[in-house]
């Protein structure tokens, strides 16, 4: 082969490497974005846990695939009254017996993931799929658990607990899907 053929080759070869080179940091560039709107505040989260964004975005897209597994199901309309009248009954015990409430919120929080599908053996596994679907709220959810922790060592006062059934109601809310009820009235 001549000089001019084998540098002909060699510069077609360098450029299809950089164009594939080019692709992949695209590709992977648009993944990132991906995930940061689809996660929003837990792919931060998540990045501070695990140390990298690399590392963030392989563990968000295993709970991500995890969670597709499930059968995650809407309410029925009778669970949604049943659930609401429930959660009434959260907010009207908070007066009387603040401790009281804030145990009765994370009960009630659980049932309505329960009744939604999603495992709930533990909190952190409860945590992590709930932020597949619910990523602007399941601080809320951290949060007011621990509250609900400080709560049974004595700990919180009553402000804080107002704060913990708060921001328990912030995810119910949103597991009940009465956001999207309201748009659709």
């Amino acid at each position: 082969m001549d000089s001019p053929n084998v540098i002909w080759i060699v510069m077609v070869v360098l450029v299809v490497v950089a164009v594939a080179a080019v692709a992949w940091f695209y590709m992977q560039r648009q993944r990132r974005v991906r995930l940061q709107e689809r996660f929003g505040p837990e792919y931060d989260r998540t990045v501070r846990e695990v140390g990298t964004p690399e590392k963030a975005e392989a563990v968000l897209d295993a709970r991500a695939r995890r969670v597709e597994k499930l059968k995650i199901r809407p309410l029925s309309h009778e669970q949604l009254e049943s659930f609401s009248r429930a959660w009434r009954g959260v907010q009207g015990l908070f007066v009387d017996t603040p401790d009281g409430a804030v145990a009765a919120a994370d009960r009630l929080v659980t049932e309505v993931m329960a009744a939604r599908g999603y495992p709930v053996e533990d909190f952190d596994t409860r945590a992590a799929d709930l932020s597949v679907d619910h990523p602007r709220v399941v601080e809320n959810y951290r949060i007011a658990r621990d509250l609900a922790q400080r709560r049974e060592q004595g700990e919180a006062g009553t402000e804080e607990l107002r704060q913990a059934v708060v921001n328990y109601r912030a995810l119910f809310n949103d597991l009940l899907e009465v956001h999207d009820m309201r748009r659709a009235s």
